[in-house]
């Protein structure tokens, strides 16, 4: 008799301990922890990006490209009949890349460097309309190549941006650099 009582006793305690981890797991996993990132209910919601169809997105996608070394942002700034310009002081004339050069150049500087950092300054001036838009902006870029070789380069931008339709994205299609290096 007192057999069944102990089978009984532990059949019930063994229900209990089941029924306690059951019931600890259901109340954990509803809880939510302060510490945990949420997930994002839509890419969008989890981007770093700035929106380029707006000139303050062209310019956070144009520092973020910079700043993580980022040729894929970097070249979906500009325009496929992109132009770089800038003087050459040296010999009085300018000197301009296509958008392939300008790529390449760009590349070179990402892989050469081991930080980019550009900040963005004052808008001079921004004169344009829905699909095109002159900007004259300053910046302060720091490249540093290594703890003891380190640039740093103010100057000002001038950027014509273009789009085909108010809803799509800004592209670059010229950029005059007027850099004091």
């Amino acid at each position: 008799m007192f057999n069944n009582i102990s089978k009984i006793t532990r059949n019930f305690i063994n229900v209990i301990i089941a029924l306690f981890f059951i019931i600890t797991f259901i109340i954990l996993s509803s809880c939510n922890n302060p510490f945990a990132p949420k997930l994002a209910k839509n890419s969008s919601d989890n981007t770093i990006l700035g929106d380029q169809t707006t000139i303050n997105g062209v310019f956070d996608n144009f520092r973020y490209a910079y700043i993580f070394k980022d040729t894929v942002v970097y070249g979906n700034l500009l325009d496929n009949n992109f132009t770089f310009i800038y003087r050459n002081y040296d010999r009085g004339v300018d000197v301009t890349y296509s958008r392939e050069d300008d790529m390449l150049s760009t590349y070179g500087l990402f892989r050469a460097a081991q930080n980019l950092d550009l900040i963005w300054n004052e808008v001079i001036i921004s004169v344009g309309d829905s699909l095109v838009n002159d900007i004259s902006r300053g910046f302060d870029l720091s490249i540093v190549f290594n703890p003891t070789d380190f640039i740093k380069v103010q100057g000002r931008v001038n950027l014509r941006l273009i789009r085909q339709k108010p809803t799509d994205d800004w592209k670059i299609l010229t950029w005059r650099d007027e850099s004091n290096y």
